[in-house]
């Protein structure tokens, strides 16, 4: 599952259907390098390839991006580990992609019912 606590200074997800790598980069705090590897190793991470090979990442992209990052950089997983870790969960991890969306929904909703009241 995704930990709560180690993302919560990454910044909020745009609504937004299609990210670039640098805007993936800064909202999952990881470099493009990085990511670009990361597409190598996690058969499940597949942005969508446009004109010149450039990549569209979506929400679901970005939100296990957050998930890989935390199991290599806070829970200390290898790639391997990491690997082996959503391949197990992927039913688990659909849960929580869904359940981190409407969270997000919510918070912006609620955001827009506060800029209505006033």
């Amino acid at each position: 599952m995704l930990d709560q606590g180690s993302n919560s200074e990454l910044p909020v997800i745009p609504a937004k259907r299609y990210f670039t790598i640098g805007e993936v980069s800064e909202l999952c705090g990881v470099k493009p390098h990085v990511l670009r590897y990361w597409e190598q190793e996690f058969p499940n991470l597949k942005p969508v390839k446009r004109r010149g090979n450039r990549r569209y990442y979506q929400r679901h992209d970005v939100l296990m991006i957050r998930q890989i990052r935390s199991l290599l950089y806070d829970e200390g997983f290898t790639i391997t580990g990491a690997r082996q870790r959503l391949e197990g969960s992927q039913g688990r991890m659909e849960v929580s992609i869904s359940n981190q969306i409407v969270r997000q929904v919510r918070q912006e909703l609620e955001e827009v019912l506060q800029i209505l009241r006033r």
